[in-house]
């Protein structure tokens, strides 16, 4: 009888502990806050596997917050997916990563919360601020107030294949320094039978963007502090466009018409051209993939001296998220941009460590030791200036976009295309001056 009544109570123990153990589980289960987290890209890449592994490793230091992470395409597609899901009363994402260039209409759409409270009730939140690049944070900042965190940032350079420039009698460990410089470099490396160019300049995608380091070295940035101006026809700019039409029409160094952003490093790694502007974002897998020796240069001095924009993405909170999600958002927001996730995501794409700090990351250390092109974009960055944002930002880059494209394809002159622009970016902004 004693056993009996023993093994009943033994039993009954194992029994509330397993109900106990699945209530805890069920409990805990219940308390996770799961965060939807938005990225693009606009390079090659593994970058989806990085962005699982950053998410498990920070599930694994906060099993209280899950990381739903979703590819949504280019940047453009990820405004237009968020912008489509908001406008039919649905959430959205709670973070997400958009271009640096948004910054006005994400806020002129209230779509996203300011990181200053965040900032405030951070240990250290303004020393955690001061260690991220000036250049970066213009972008991410209006009237004092910070909107974003810089993460996946950029500046274009220059790449140029080594092994061709030794062929034509050119110092490979020399970039050309000045606009004429390249020129003439892409003169001698261009050959007759059209089977190499000496130089491909993307006018697709992002023409605006490789077209403002012509526009800062001239003098004469596109875009100043006031978020309802642009300077699309001033003088220095016309001469810059010029130039920059003249590389294919003229001077037959470049092919003539549009150039695919996503086929220039392709033809790059092929042996089709000698030199390319693309992103830093793409040195990586250019690296990866090329079988010859790369050179990374500054973009080449313009009659102001270097100039090149700075590009890429911000990571921004979600309004429509509770606050308990955009707590989260900023603890996984905290976790990207520490020294050591920076330093990682230089290392696996090329894109620049956004924080100073994380140069001296022993990975990183060793890495630009070990391949000096990685510091290029680093070191381009005292030189870089603000990336074209402005109110009704999509649409006003689009606008510059088609001049550069009519100017191209000689449908407009290069006056004439400019001073649409300015007329038609100028209507887009009325409603803000």
């Amino acid at each position: 009888m004693l056993n009996k009544r023993f093994r009943l109570v033994v039993m009954l123990t194992l029994t509330i502990a397993l109900f106990a153990s699945y209530f805890a589980k069920v409990s805990a289960q219940s308390n996770v806050v799961e965060l939807n987290f938005y990225y693009p890209t606009a390079v090659g890449g593994a970058i989806s596997q990085l962005f699982d592994k950053y998410a498990a490793e920070f599930t694994a230091a906060n099993p209280d917050i899950k990381i739903n992470s979703t590819y949504v395409g280019g940047y453009d597609d990820i405004y237009k997916a968020v912008q489509t899901q908001i406008s039919g009363g649905g959430a959205g994402p709670d973070v997400a990563i958009f271009l640096a260039a948004d910054l006005y209409s994400l806020i002129d759409n209230d779509y996203i919360v300011p990181m200053t409270d965040f900032i405030k009730n951070t240990p250290d939140g303004d020393k955690y601020v001061d260690d991220f690049y000036p250049a970066f944070l213009a972008n991410a900042t209006d009237a004092g107030v910070l909107w974003a965190m810089p993460f996946q940032r950029s500046t274009p350079v220059l790449y140029y294949n080594k092994d061709m420039f030794k062929e034509a009698g050119l110092d490979p460990d020399k970039a050309p320094e000045t606009w004429q410089d390249m020129l003439d470099y892409a003169k001698k490396l261009t050959k007759a039978d059209g089977s190499r160019w000496g130089l491909m300049i993307p006018s697709d995608g992002f023409p605006y963007w490789l077209f403002q380091g012509f526009a800062i070295s001239n003098g004469q940035n596109l875009v100043g502090d006031e978020a309802n101006k642009v300077y699309f026809n001033t003088p220095s700019t016309v001469e810059a466009l010029q130039f920059f039409v003249d590389l294919a029409n003229k001077d037959g160094v470049m092919p003539k018409g549009i150039i695919k952003w996503g086929d220039t490093p392709t033809a790059f790694n092929a042996g089709q051209v000698a030199m390319i502007y693309h992103t830093t974002g793409s040195l990586t897998n250019i690296l990866a993939n090329a079988k010859f020796d790369v050179g990374v240069g500054f973009l080449p001095k313009g009659k102001a001296g270097y100039g090149a924009p700075t590009g890429g993405g911000n990571l921004y909170i979600l309004k429509n998220s509770s606050p308990e999600k955009q707590a989260a958002a900023w603890k996984w927001i905290q976790f990207l941009t520490s020294p050591e996730k920076q330093a990682d995501w230089t290392v696996n794409t090329g894109y620049i460590a956004a924080r100073k700090s994380a140069w001296e990351v022993e990975a990183l250390k060793n890495l630009v030791a070990e391949k000096p092109q990685y510091a290029v974009a680093r070191d381009q960055l005292e030189f870089a200036g603000k990336e074209l944002s402005t109110h009704s930002g999509l649409e006003v880059r689009q606008t510059f976009g088609k001049a550069v494209a009519a100017a191209l394809t000689e449908e407009k002159t290069v006056q004439q295309a400019l001073d649409d622009a300015q007329s038609d970016a100028e209507k887009l902004l009325a409603d803000f001056q």
